[in-house]
Protein backbone atom coordinates (compact mmCIF):
# COMPACT_ATOMS: atom_id res chain seq x y z
CA UNK A 1 0.00 0.00 0.00
CA UNK A 2 2.44 2.70 1.04
CA UNK A 3 4.67 1.21 -2.54
CA UNK A 4 1.85 2.20 -4.12
CA UNK A 5 1.11 5.83 -2.73
CA UNK A 6 4.81 6.24 -3.00
CA UNK A 7 4.28 5.42 -6.91
CA UNK A 8 1.44 7.66 -7.75
CA UNK A 9 2.87 10.63 -6.07
CA UNK A 10 6.45 10.45 -7.76
CA UNK A 11 4.23 9.87 -11.10
CA UNK A 12 2.19 12.73 -10.12
CA UNK A 13 5.23 14.94 -9.15
CA UNK A 14 6.04 17.99 -11.39
CA UNK A 15 8.42 17.72 -14.46
CA UNK A 16 11.15 19.32 -15.58
CA UNK A 17 10.32 20.54 -19.22
CA UNK A 18 13.24 19.75 -21.38
CA UNK A 19 14.90 22.51 -23.06
CA UNK A 20 14.67 21.00 -26.89
CA UNK A 21 17.00 24.14 -28.06
CA UNK A 22 19.92 23.03 -30.76
CA UNK A 23 22.25 24.39 -28.38
CA UNK A 24 21.60 22.04 -25.75
CA UNK A 25 22.78 19.83 -28.65
CA UNK A 26 25.64 21.96 -29.61
CA UNK A 27 26.89 21.79 -25.93
CA UNK A 28 26.85 17.77 -25.86
CA UNK A 29 29.29 17.95 -29.00
CA UNK A 30 31.43 20.44 -27.23
CA UNK A 31 31.51 18.57 -24.14
CA UNK A 32 31.88 14.71 -25.93
CA UNK A 33 34.50 16.69 -27.74
CA UNK A 34 37.06 17.89 -24.82
CA UNK A 35 37.32 14.09 -24.07
CA UNK A 36 38.48 13.11 -27.23
CA UNK A 37 41.14 16.05 -28.23
CA UNK A 38 42.08 17.16 -24.60
CA UNK A 39 45.04 14.59 -24.69
CA UNK A 40 46.72 17.08 -27.27
CA UNK A 41 47.19 19.59 -24.96
CA UNK A 42 50.85 18.96 -23.83
CA UNK A 43 51.45 21.67 -21.76
CA UNK A 44 48.94 19.83 -19.07
CA UNK A 45 51.31 17.39 -18.38
CA UNK A 46 53.73 19.49 -16.51
CA UNK A 47 55.20 19.41 -13.22
CA UNK A 48 54.56 21.35 -11.35
CA UNK A 49 51.25 20.95 -12.46
CA UNK A 50 49.35 22.86 -15.01
CA UNK A 51 48.39 26.48 -13.20
CA UNK A 52 45.47 25.60 -16.10
CA UNK A 53 44.31 22.33 -14.43
CA UNK A 54 43.83 24.11 -11.38
CA UNK A 55 42.43 26.39 -12.54
CA UNK A 56 39.93 24.23 -14.38
CA UNK A 57 39.43 22.64 -10.86
CA UNK A 58 38.63 25.87 -8.92
CA UNK A 59 35.93 26.58 -11.60
CA UNK A 60 34.51 23.22 -11.40
CA UNK A 61 34.51 23.39 -7.47
CA UNK A 62 33.02 26.97 -7.58
CA UNK A 63 29.62 26.14 -9.67
CA UNK A 64 29.50 22.95 -7.15
CA UNK A 65 29.19 25.01 -4.13
CA UNK A 66 28.00 28.53 -5.50
CA UNK A 67 25.47 27.04 -8.04
CA UNK A 68 24.50 23.18 -7.20
CA UNK A 69 24.77 22.75 -3.56
CA UNK A 70 22.30 25.94 -2.94
CA UNK A 71 19.67 24.70 -5.71
CA UNK A 72 19.63 21.40 -3.84
CA UNK A 73 18.58 23.32 -0.27
CA UNK A 74 15.30 25.20 -2.79
CA UNK A 75 14.91 21.82 -4.57
CA UNK A 76 13.52 20.23 -1.13
CA UNK A 77 9.93 21.33 -2.07
CA UNK A 78 10.63 19.21 -4.99
CA UNK A 79 11.58 16.49 -3.34
CA UNK A 80 8.84 17.03 -0.07
CA UNK A 81 5.85 16.68 -2.56
CA UNK A 82 7.17 13.56 -4.30
CA UNK A 83 6.20 11.92 -1.01
CA UNK A 84 6.37 8.09 -0.54
CA UNK A 85 9.06 6.52 0.87
CA UNK A 86 12.28 6.23 -0.66
CA UNK A 87 12.03 9.93 -2.43
CA UNK A 88 10.48 11.67 1.33
CA UNK A 89 13.62 10.12 3.62
CA UNK A 90 16.18 12.33 1.15
CA UNK A 91 13.44 15.51 2.55
CA UNK A 92 16.37 16.21 4.86
CA UNK A 93 19.22 14.20 3.89
CA UNK A 94 19.50 15.30 0.36
CA UNK A 95 23.43 15.82 0.79
CA UNK A 96 23.71 12.06 1.77
CA UNK A 97 23.43 11.54 -2.16
CA UNK A 98 26.23 14.07 -2.40
CA UNK A 99 28.49 12.58 -0.25
CA UNK A 100 27.50 9.10 -1.93
CA UNK A 101 28.69 10.50 -5.42
CA UNK A 102 31.82 11.90 -3.47
CA UNK A 103 32.73 8.47 -1.84
CA UNK A 104 31.40 6.43 -5.16
CA UNK A 105 34.53 8.38 -6.62
CA UNK A 106 36.80 8.01 -3.98
CA UNK A 107 36.31 4.04 -4.11
CA UNK A 108 37.10 3.74 -7.87
CA UNK A 109 40.13 6.27 -7.57
CA UNK A 110 41.66 3.70 -4.39
CA UNK A 111 40.96 0.95 -6.85
CA UNK A 112 42.76 2.65 -9.33
CA UNK A 113 45.83 3.50 -7.55
CA UNK A 114 46.25 0.00 -6.36
CA UNK A 115 45.82 -1.60 -9.45
CA UNK A 116 49.08 0.61 -10.64
CA UNK A 117 51.20 -0.09 -7.90
CA UNK A 118 50.35 -3.84 -8.01
CA UNK A 119 51.88 -3.60 -11.78
CA UNK A 120 54.60 -1.76 -10.90
CA UNK A 121 55.55 -4.30 -8.61
CA UNK A 122 55.25 -6.71 -11.22
CA UNK A 123 57.67 -5.00 -13.50
CA UNK A 124 54.56 -4.43 -15.83
CA UNK A 125 54.06 -0.67 -17.31
CA UNK A 126 52.67 1.89 -14.75
CA UNK A 127 49.03 1.78 -15.90
CA UNK A 128 45.57 -0.10 -14.47
CA UNK A 129 44.70 -3.95 -15.32
CA UNK A 130 41.90 -4.19 -17.93
CA UNK A 131 39.68 -5.38 -15.09
CA UNK A 132 40.08 -2.23 -13.21
CA UNK A 133 40.43 0.01 -16.16
CA UNK A 134 36.78 -1.30 -17.53
CA UNK A 135 35.23 -0.73 -14.16
CA UNK A 136 36.65 3.17 -14.44
CA UNK A 137 34.95 3.70 -17.59
CA UNK A 138 31.98 2.01 -17.25
CA UNK A 139 31.53 4.53 -13.95
CA UNK A 140 32.76 7.38 -15.87
CA UNK A 141 30.69 6.68 -18.87
CA UNK A 142 27.37 6.78 -16.32
CA UNK A 143 28.51 10.05 -14.71
CA UNK A 144 29.19 11.41 -18.15
CA UNK A 145 25.98 10.43 -19.47
CA UNK A 146 23.81 11.47 -16.33
CA UNK A 147 25.68 15.14 -17.34
CA UNK A 148 24.63 14.52 -21.01
CA UNK A 149 21.21 14.00 -19.84
CA UNK A 150 21.22 17.28 -17.42
CA UNK A 151 22.11 19.26 -20.47
CA UNK A 152 18.18 18.41 -21.30
CA UNK A 153 16.79 18.29 -17.81
CA UNK A 154 18.40 20.76 -15.24
CA UNK A 155 17.06 21.84 -12.08
CA UNK A 156 17.40 25.61 -13.88
CA UNK A 157 16.33 25.99 -17.30
CA UNK A 158 17.63 28.76 -19.59
CA UNK A 159 20.49 29.69 -21.94
CA UNK A 160 23.14 31.51 -19.13
CA UNK A 161 22.69 28.54 -16.83
CA UNK A 162 23.13 26.08 -19.40
CA UNK A 163 26.10 27.71 -20.68
CA UNK A 164 27.17 28.33 -16.54
CA UNK A 165 26.33 24.34 -16.62
CA UNK A 166 28.52 23.60 -20.14
CA UNK A 167 31.18 26.05 -19.22
CA UNK A 168 32.28 24.67 -15.73
CA UNK A 169 31.28 20.73 -17.25
CA UNK A 170 33.81 21.67 -19.63
CA UNK A 171 36.49 22.12 -17.54
CA UNK A 172 35.70 20.21 -15.26
CA UNK A 173 35.99 17.13 -18.07
CA UNK A 174 39.69 18.47 -19.05
CA UNK A 175 40.78 17.61 -15.03
CA UNK A 176 39.01 14.27 -15.30
CA UNK A 177 40.76 13.22 -18.91
CA UNK A 178 44.11 14.35 -17.48
CA UNK A 179 43.76 11.58 -14.25
CA UNK A 180 42.29 8.86 -16.22
CA UNK A 181 44.58 8.95 -18.91
CA UNK A 182 46.90 9.00 -16.07
CA UNK A 183 45.54 5.72 -14.78
CA UNK A 184 45.40 3.85 -17.98
CA UNK A 185 47.65 5.35 -20.48
CA UNK A 186 47.32 3.84 -24.31
CA UNK A 187 43.96 2.17 -23.24
CA UNK A 188 42.55 5.20 -22.39
CA UNK A 189 43.87 7.11 -25.16
CA UNK A 190 42.69 4.35 -27.59
CA UNK A 191 39.18 3.20 -26.14
CA UNK A 192 38.25 5.20 -23.27
CA UNK A 193 38.27 8.86 -24.54
CA UNK A 194 35.87 7.73 -27.21
CA UNK A 195 33.42 5.54 -24.95
CA UNK A 196 33.34 8.79 -22.70
CA UNK A 197 32.49 11.10 -25.23
CA UNK A 198 30.23 8.95 -26.60
CA UNK A 199 28.31 8.58 -23.13
CA UNK A 200 27.53 12.42 -23.07
CA UNK A 201 25.94 11.60 -26.18
CA UNK A 202 24.01 8.75 -25.26
CA UNK A 203 23.06 10.71 -22.00
CA UNK A 204 21.66 14.07 -24.03
CA UNK A 205 19.68 11.17 -25.97
CA UNK A 206 17.98 9.54 -23.29
CA UNK A 207 17.21 12.90 -22.08
CA UNK A 208 15.12 14.40 -24.66
CA UNK A 209 12.63 11.60 -24.87
CA UNK A 210 12.56 11.25 -21.11
CA UNK A 211 11.26 13.24 -18.76
CA UNK A 212 11.82 12.75 -15.05
CA UNK A 213 9.89 14.36 -11.44
CA UNK A 214 11.85 17.78 -10.36
CA UNK A 215 12.52 15.42 -7.10
CA UNK A 216 14.84 13.08 -9.33
CA UNK A 217 16.50 15.82 -11.05
CA UNK A 218 17.55 16.87 -7.28
CA UNK A 219 19.41 13.92 -6.51
CA UNK A 220 20.95 13.68 -9.58
CA UNK A 221 21.95 16.89 -9.45
CA UNK A 222 23.48 15.79 -5.60
CA UNK A 223 25.01 12.72 -6.91
CA UNK A 224 27.00 14.95 -9.26
CA UNK A 225 27.81 17.60 -7.09
CA UNK A 226 29.66 15.26 -5.19
CA UNK A 227 31.37 13.18 -7.45
CA UNK A 228 32.94 16.56 -9.38
CA UNK A 229 34.08 17.75 -5.54
CA UNK A 230 36.13 14.53 -5.13
CA UNK A 231 37.22 14.40 -8.94
CA UNK A 232 38.78 18.03 -8.87
CA UNK A 233 40.49 17.46 -5.32
CA UNK A 234 41.91 14.10 -6.38
CA UNK A 235 44.15 15.69 -8.71
CA UNK A 236 45.13 18.88 -6.99
CA UNK A 237 45.69 17.27 -3.29
CA UNK A 238 48.29 15.01 -3.55
CA UNK A 239 51.77 16.44 -2.76
CA UNK A 240 53.90 15.01 -5.80
CA UNK A 241 51.31 16.89 -8.08
CA UNK A 242 53.00 19.98 -6.99
CA UNK A 243 49.59 21.84 -7.65
CA UNK A 244 49.17 25.61 -8.10
CA UNK A 245 47.44 27.08 -4.92
CA UNK A 246 47.17 30.17 -6.48
CA UNK A 247 45.50 29.40 -9.72
CA UNK A 248 43.06 26.71 -8.13
CA UNK A 249 41.84 30.00 -6.05
CA UNK A 250 41.80 32.34 -8.66
CA UNK A 251 39.31 30.01 -10.95
CA UNK A 252 36.90 29.20 -7.43
CA UNK A 253 36.74 33.12 -6.90
CA UNK A 254 36.36 34.21 -10.46
CA UNK A 255 34.07 31.94 -11.22
CA UNK A 256 31.76 32.02 -7.96
CA UNK A 257 31.92 35.74 -8.74
CA UNK A 258 30.56 35.81 -11.91
CA UNK A 259 27.93 33.07 -10.92
CA UNK A 260 26.64 35.15 -8.18
CA UNK A 261 26.77 38.31 -9.77
CA UNK A 262 24.62 37.32 -12.89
Amino acid sequence: MILSKAMFAIAQAPISRPDTSPLSLLFAIGLALVHIFAGKLRFLNDVPRSRWLSIAGGVSVAYVFVHILPDLSEHQESIERAGGLGIAYLEHHVYLVALLGLTVFYGLERVAKSSRQRSRKEGKADATSAGVFWLHIASFAVYNALIGYLLLHRAEPGLWNLFFFCFALGLHFVVNDYGLREHHKGAYHQLGRWILAAAVMAGWVIGLGTEIPEATIAVLFAFLAGGIVLNVLKEELPEERESRFWAFAIGAGVYATILILT
